[in-house]
């Protein structure tokens, strides 16, 4: 059960920052929105213990928060 978690985890983390990559032609609070959805979907996870629903949140709740920080 911990080496699925730990895989998924890491998993997670090579896809936010492979898709970190993409965000060169975006505007700043494009930039900031993504950044914040990756980093909310991470603290999600964690704090959920990998739940879906927890990630999903957080990277909604993230969005909004990185969306807003750049207005």
């Amino acid at each position: 059960m911990r080496t699925t978690k730990r895989c998924a985890t890491i998993a997670v983390m090579v896809v936010l920052m492979s898709s970190l990559a993409a965000c060169s032609g975006m505007s700043r609070q494009g930039k900031n929105t993504a950044i914040g959805a990756g980093a909310g979907a991470v603290g999600g996870a964690v704090l959920t213990g990998g739940s879906a629903l927890g990630t999903v949140g957080g990277a909604a709740v993230g969005g909004v928060i990185g969306h807003e920080v750049s207005k």
